[in-house]
């Protein structure tokens, strides 16, 4: 009897592990069996589908040493920078953003003319004197009156004695403005002679934006590395039934350089030869009266560091620190590849550049003379003291 009782003991406790353990089993691979063509046509889906340039985004594995430098080595000057119209409030905000990236002056290029410069220059020199330059600009309500360029150049004289230190041309000069006939302005339109040796006479510089990058220029296919920038802003393209070749205004502009030894150029964005540093460095080497900046072209650099490298050292003179559109946060991206040899590291805005990007330190003598030195002798009325020898 007793062992019967055993027997029918452990016949239900076999009956209890079967039920507590085989049967969650049995229905999690009836759950999985019955989810699984699902999760399949998924995967399948997911694997399929080919991303978007937008969407997709790898993440890089590569373990190198990194630098994170949020204030530069020196103080440097900022020669390209742009702020229509600002208020009291903006200049307190740019001073304290200022203060933390070690960016001593800042240059704003959008000082207009007339009334409007001079508002501009009591605004940001009114409190800060040493620590903002602001260049004029042209204005072109009367082209098409007789006697323009000395109009323009008498304009100019009046806004250096309301403070303007220097003259900014914008893009729309040699590719969208025209006369009233529908004649494009030339680069090197003899009408603005007067303007240009104007430059020379008050020694101040001209920082030019001729043109766009030349892929800008380029049919817009799968083949430009600009695909994605111009899908994002189509309105940056220049075909040619609107606008004139690439090579068209590299000539006038050249042109422009040779008429006006006496006045010192700043080609805005490494004058658009940053994907071909040889040209650059044989327009140097033809206009001793050129230089550049770096403003939005860092990509450009950051993707040739050894080239780099070398072209920075041998045309230390000649380059200037520029960012374009200000961010406080996106300096550091300067100073990373200015300062130090970082391998393989992402760009803060893909659409100029879908590549990783390099640091190709110089020496502190060339650093020094991009950061600041350089500004201070193109540019008048900085104050030097306040910059390391």
């Amino acid at each position: 009897m007793r062992s019967w009782r055993t027997i029918a003991l452990l016949a239900v406790i076999l009956a209890a592990v079967v039920f507590l353990f085989v049967r969650p089993h049995a229905a999690s691979t009836w759950a999985s069996a019955s989810a699984g063509p699902a999760l399949q046509k998924q995967s399948a889906s997911q694997e399929s589908r080919t991303p978007t340039i937008e969407e997709y985004q790898p993440k890089s594995t590569l373990v190198t040493k990194e630098h994170k430098i949020e204030r530069a080595k020196f103080p440097f000057i900022d020669i390209h920078s742009h702020h229509w119209n600002p208020t009291p409030e903006h200049v307190e905000d740019l001073i304290k953003g200022m203060d933390s990236i070690n960016l001593r002056i800042l240059v704003n290029l959008s000082g207009g003319t007339g009334e409007e410069l001079r508002k501009t220059v009591a605004t940001m020199k009114g409190r800060y004197p040493d620590r903002f330059v602001v260049f004029a600009n042209m204005n072109y309500d009367d082209l098409n009156t007789p006697g323009f360029g000395k109009r323009v150049a008498a304009r100019l004289e009046q806004d250096v004695k309301n403070g303007a230190q220097g003259l900014k041309i914008f893009k729309d000069f040699g590719m969208e403005l025209k006369y009233a006939n529908g004649q494009r302005v030339h680069v090197d339109d003899p009408e603005f002679d007067l303007v240009f040796e104007k430059c020379a006479d008050l020694k101040i510089p001209v920082l030019i934006h001729i043109a766009e990058p030349s892929a800008f220029f380029d049919p817009w296919d799968y083949s430009n590395e600009r695909w994605l920038e111009l899908k994002q802003f189509p309105g940056r393209a220049r075909p040619p039934s609107q606008y004139p070749p690439f090579e068209t205004l590299m000539t006038e502009r050249n042109h422009l350089f040779a008429k006006h030894p006496r006045t010192n150029f700043i080609a805005a964005h490494l004058a658009f030869h940053g994907n071909d540093l040889q040209r650059l460095g044989k327009l140097f080497d033809a206009y001793p009266n050129v230089n550049v900046d770096i403003a939005a072209v860092l990509a450009e650099l950051g993707r040739q560091p050894y080239s780099a490298h070398d072209f920075l050292i041998k045309y230390q003179d000649r380059i200037l620190m520029g960012k374009d559109i200000y961010d406080v946060n996106e300096y550091k991206w300067y100073f990373r590849c200015l300062e130090t040899r970082d391998e393989y590291f992402e760009y803060y805005r893909k659409r100029h550049a879908f590549w990783r990007i390099y640091g190709f330190e110089v020496p502190d003598e060339v650093l020094k003379k991009v950061y600041y030195k350089n500004a201070l002798r193109l540019v008048p009325g900085m104050d030097a003291k306040v910059f390391p020898d």
